[in-house]
Protein backbone atom coordinates (compact mmCIF):
# COMPACT_ATOMS: atom_id res chain seq x y z
CA UNK A 1 0.00 0.00 0.00
CA UNK A 2 1.16 3.42 -1.16
CA UNK A 3 2.45 5.74 2.08
CA UNK A 4 -0.02 7.65 4.05
CA UNK A 5 0.56 11.36 5.60
CA UNK A 6 0.10 10.06 8.62
CA UNK A 7 2.45 7.74 8.73
CA UNK A 8 5.18 9.33 7.84
CA UNK A 9 5.24 12.95 7.83
CA UNK A 10 4.65 15.63 10.10
CA UNK A 11 5.00 19.39 10.29
CA UNK A 12 4.67 22.17 12.66
CA UNK A 13 4.77 25.06 9.50
CA UNK A 14 3.89 24.58 5.68
CA UNK A 15 4.83 26.97 3.30
CA UNK A 16 2.95 26.52 0.24
CA UNK A 17 3.74 28.09 -3.05
CA UNK A 18 1.58 28.65 -5.62
CA UNK A 19 1.75 30.54 -9.01
CA UNK A 20 -1.46 31.71 -9.40
CA UNK A 21 -4.61 32.48 -6.64
CA UNK A 22 -6.07 28.68 -7.13
CA UNK A 23 -3.11 26.42 -7.46
CA UNK A 24 -2.56 25.08 -4.30
CA UNK A 25 -6.06 24.41 -3.89
CA UNK A 26 -6.93 22.17 -6.79
CA UNK A 27 -3.80 20.38 -6.21
CA UNK A 28 -3.31 20.19 -2.50
CA UNK A 29 -6.33 21.76 -0.62
CA UNK A 30 -6.78 18.15 0.54
CA UNK A 31 -3.80 17.65 1.86
CA UNK A 32 -2.99 21.48 3.33
CA UNK A 33 -6.47 20.86 4.93
CA UNK A 34 -5.76 17.72 6.86
CA UNK A 35 -2.52 19.40 7.59
CA UNK A 36 -3.99 22.18 9.24
CA UNK A 37 -6.41 19.79 10.88
CA UNK A 38 -3.75 17.99 12.82
CA UNK A 39 -2.15 21.47 14.40
CA UNK A 40 0.67 22.98 11.68
CA UNK A 41 0.67 26.85 11.38
CA UNK A 42 -0.13 26.55 7.23
CA UNK A 43 1.18 29.58 4.63
CA UNK A 44 0.06 31.00 1.23
CA UNK A 45 2.49 32.39 -0.81
CA UNK A 46 1.07 33.27 -3.84
CA UNK A 47 3.95 34.71 -6.51
CA UNK A 48 1.49 36.08 -9.73
CA UNK A 49 -1.15 38.69 -10.04
CA UNK A 50 -3.11 36.26 -11.31
CA UNK A 51 -5.04 39.35 -13.97
CA UNK A 52 -4.66 37.26 -17.21
CA UNK A 53 -7.01 34.31 -16.15
CA UNK A 54 -10.13 35.11 -17.55
CA UNK A 55 -12.39 34.88 -21.18
CA UNK A 56 -14.84 37.79 -19.98
CA UNK A 57 -14.06 40.58 -22.16
CA UNK A 58 -15.50 42.89 -19.92
CA UNK A 59 -12.85 42.14 -17.12
CA UNK A 60 -9.98 44.74 -16.69
CA UNK A 61 -6.28 43.70 -14.95
CA UNK A 62 -6.66 45.54 -11.46
CA UNK A 63 -10.11 44.30 -11.27
CA UNK A 64 -9.43 40.31 -11.59
CA UNK A 65 -6.13 41.16 -9.87
CA UNK A 66 -8.15 42.16 -6.81
CA UNK A 67 -11.32 39.52 -6.92
CA UNK A 68 -8.36 36.81 -7.49
CA UNK A 69 -6.77 38.17 -3.94
CA UNK A 70 -9.82 37.90 -2.70
CA UNK A 71 -11.49 34.52 -3.85
CA UNK A 72 -7.90 33.12 -2.17
CA UNK A 73 -8.18 34.90 0.53
CA UNK A 74 -11.51 32.87 1.26
CA UNK A 75 -10.65 29.59 0.15
CA UNK A 76 -7.18 29.67 2.51
CA UNK A 77 -9.68 30.77 5.48
CA UNK A 78 -11.88 27.07 4.61
CA UNK A 79 -8.60 24.68 4.46
CA UNK A 80 -7.32 26.86 7.98
CA UNK A 81 -4.59 28.46 6.71
CA UNK A 82 -3.20 31.01 8.62
CA UNK A 83 -2.21 33.69 6.33
CA UNK A 84 -1.98 33.92 2.76
CA UNK A 85 0.69 36.49 0.91
CA UNK A 86 0.91 37.93 -2.85
CA UNK A 87 3.87 39.11 -4.31
CA UNK A 88 2.45 40.50 -7.35
CA UNK A 89 4.49 39.24 -10.13
CA UNK A 90 2.60 39.08 -13.51
CA UNK A 91 0.18 36.61 -14.62
CA UNK A 92 1.54 34.92 -17.11
CA UNK A 93 5.18 36.36 -17.50
CA UNK A 94 6.92 34.71 -14.42
CA UNK A 95 10.69 34.09 -15.04
CA UNK A 96 12.89 32.01 -12.73
CA UNK A 97 15.30 35.04 -11.87
CA UNK A 98 17.53 35.48 -8.86
CA UNK A 99 14.93 38.19 -7.44
CA UNK A 100 12.15 35.44 -7.89
CA UNK A 101 14.45 33.33 -5.67
CA UNK A 102 15.21 36.10 -3.04
CA UNK A 103 11.64 36.88 -2.48
CA UNK A 104 10.85 33.31 -1.47
CA UNK A 105 13.79 32.95 0.44
CA UNK A 106 12.45 35.88 2.32
CA UNK A 107 9.54 33.92 3.39
CA UNK A 108 11.44 30.24 3.59
CA UNK A 109 13.54 32.37 6.24
CA UNK A 110 11.08 34.43 7.97
CA UNK A 111 8.16 31.52 8.50
CA UNK A 112 11.13 28.43 8.91
CA UNK A 113 8.48 26.07 7.31
CA UNK A 114 9.45 21.93 7.58
CA UNK A 115 7.62 20.99 4.34
CA UNK A 116 6.65 23.34 1.47
CA UNK A 117 4.53 22.34 -1.12
CA UNK A 118 4.94 23.44 -4.69
CA UNK A 119 4.90 22.54 -8.50
CA UNK A 120 7.01 20.02 -10.12
CA UNK A 121 9.28 21.89 -12.49
CA UNK A 122 10.04 19.06 -14.61
CA UNK A 123 6.51 18.49 -15.39
CA UNK A 124 6.15 20.35 -19.16
CA UNK A 125 3.16 18.27 -20.20
CA UNK A 126 0.86 15.07 -20.47
CA UNK A 127 0.72 13.60 -23.97
CA UNK A 128 -2.11 11.30 -22.87
CA UNK A 129 -4.45 14.38 -21.80
CA UNK A 130 -3.37 16.68 -24.14
CA UNK A 131 -1.95 18.73 -21.60
CA UNK A 132 0.60 21.64 -21.16
CA UNK A 133 1.46 22.64 -17.97
CA UNK A 134 1.38 26.72 -17.46
CA UNK A 135 4.93 28.27 -17.92
CA UNK A 136 3.72 29.76 -14.85
CA UNK A 137 3.63 26.82 -12.62
CA UNK A 138 6.99 24.91 -13.84
CA UNK A 139 8.42 28.55 -13.14
CA UNK A 140 7.25 28.53 -9.75
CA UNK A 141 8.78 25.19 -9.30
CA UNK A 142 11.81 25.56 -10.32
CA UNK A 143 12.47 28.99 -8.09
CA UNK A 144 10.93 26.77 -5.17
CA UNK A 145 13.39 23.79 -5.39
CA UNK A 146 16.39 26.51 -5.79
CA UNK A 147 15.15 28.44 -2.43
CA UNK A 148 14.48 25.37 -0.76
CA UNK A 149 18.26 24.29 -1.52
CA UNK A 150 20.32 25.44 -1.13
CA UNK A 151 19.84 28.94 -1.15
CA UNK A 152 17.77 29.51 2.02
CA UNK A 153 19.89 27.15 4.01
CA UNK A 154 23.18 29.32 3.19
CA UNK A 155 24.10 32.11 5.00
CA UNK A 156 26.56 33.61 2.53
CA UNK A 157 23.38 33.65 0.05
CA UNK A 158 21.63 36.67 0.44
CA UNK A 159 23.21 37.71 3.86
CA UNK A 160 21.23 41.30 3.42
CA UNK A 161 17.76 39.38 4.61
CA UNK A 162 19.81 39.45 8.13
CA UNK A 163 19.08 42.73 7.98
CA UNK A 164 15.78 41.75 8.16
CA UNK A 165 16.02 39.54 10.96
CA UNK A 166 16.10 36.62 8.90
CA UNK A 167 18.60 33.93 9.72
CA UNK A 168 18.83 30.76 7.51
CA UNK A 169 16.57 27.68 7.16
CA UNK A 170 16.63 24.43 6.13
CA UNK A 171 13.24 23.08 4.54
CA UNK A 172 13.24 19.27 5.68
CA UNK A 173 10.46 17.52 2.99
CA UNK A 174 9.35 18.93 -0.69
CA UNK A 175 5.78 18.00 -1.71
CA UNK A 176 5.31 18.40 -5.32
CA UNK A 177 2.30 18.53 -7.62
CA UNK A 178 3.20 16.09 -11.07
CA UNK A 179 0.02 14.32 -12.18
CA UNK A 180 1.79 11.65 -14.15
CA UNK A 181 4.78 11.20 -11.91
CA UNK A 182 3.32 10.48 -8.53
CA UNK A 183 4.95 8.57 -5.81
CA UNK A 184 3.33 9.82 -2.69
CA UNK A 185 0.01 9.78 -1.75
CA UNK A 186 -2.31 11.38 0.90
CA UNK A 187 -5.74 10.22 2.36
CA UNK A 188 -7.82 13.19 1.95
CA UNK A 189 -11.19 11.13 3.10
CA UNK A 190 -12.04 13.63 5.80
CA UNK A 191 -10.85 16.78 4.00
CA UNK A 192 -12.21 16.14 0.12
CA UNK A 193 -15.17 18.11 1.06
CA UNK A 194 -12.90 21.21 2.32
CA UNK A 195 -11.46 20.94 -1.05
CA UNK A 196 -14.11 21.20 -3.09
CA UNK A 197 -15.41 24.41 -1.17
CA UNK A 198 -11.68 25.93 -1.45
CA UNK A 199 -12.13 25.15 -5.32
CA UNK A 200 -15.46 26.61 -5.32
CA UNK A 201 -14.13 29.87 -3.69
CA UNK A 202 -12.54 31.11 -6.99
CA UNK A 203 -15.95 31.74 -8.59
CA UNK A 204 -14.08 33.56 -11.61
CA UNK A 205 -12.27 30.41 -12.81
CA UNK A 206 -14.93 27.89 -11.92
CA UNK A 207 -17.56 28.90 -14.41
CA UNK A 208 -19.34 25.26 -13.86
CA UNK A 209 -18.23 23.93 -9.97
CA UNK A 210 -20.49 20.91 -11.15
CA UNK A 211 -18.63 19.92 -13.69
CA UNK A 212 -15.30 20.74 -11.75
CA UNK A 213 -16.44 19.19 -8.75
CA UNK A 214 -17.09 15.69 -10.60
CA UNK A 215 -13.66 16.10 -12.23
CA UNK A 216 -11.52 16.80 -9.12
CA UNK A 217 -13.98 13.72 -7.25
CA UNK A 218 -12.51 11.15 -10.66
CA UNK A 219 -9.24 12.33 -9.82
CA UNK A 220 -9.27 11.58 -5.88
CA UNK A 221 -11.17 8.17 -6.37
CA UNK A 222 -8.93 6.63 -8.71
CA UNK A 223 -5.33 8.20 -6.37
CA UNK A 224 -7.78 6.73 -3.61
CA UNK A 225 -8.33 3.04 -4.89
CA UNK A 226 -4.17 3.13 -5.50
CA UNK A 227 -3.90 3.88 -1.82
CA UNK A 228 -6.81 1.87 0.05
CA UNK A 229 -9.13 5.28 0.94
CA UNK A 230 -12.06 7.36 -0.78
CA UNK A 231 -10.19 9.94 -1.41
CA UNK A 232 -6.24 10.65 -2.15
CA UNK A 233 -4.02 13.16 -3.46
CA UNK A 234 -0.66 12.81 -4.95
CA UNK A 235 2.63 13.53 -4.92
CA UNK A 236 6.58 13.60 -5.85
CA UNK A 237 8.11 13.75 -2.45
CA UNK A 238 11.76 14.96 -1.62
CA UNK A 239 13.24 14.84 1.76
CA UNK A 240 15.86 17.56 1.20
CA UNK A 241 16.65 17.62 4.79
CA UNK A 242 19.21 14.85 4.47
CA UNK A 243 21.28 17.33 1.84
CA UNK A 244 21.58 19.61 4.80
Amino acid sequence: MAKKIRDDLCADVVLGVGAHADDLDCNAAGTIARLAAEGAEVYYLILTDGSKGTKDPDITVESLAAMRQQEQRDAAKLLGVKEVFFLGYEDGALEVTLQLKKDIVRFVRRLKPDVMIAFDPTFVYDAQQSFINHSDHRACGQAVLDAAYPLARDHLTFPELAAEGLTPHAVRTLLLTNFVGQHYFVDISDTFKLKLKAIAAHTSQVPDPAEIHARFRQRAEKLGKQTGCEYAEGFVRLDIGICA
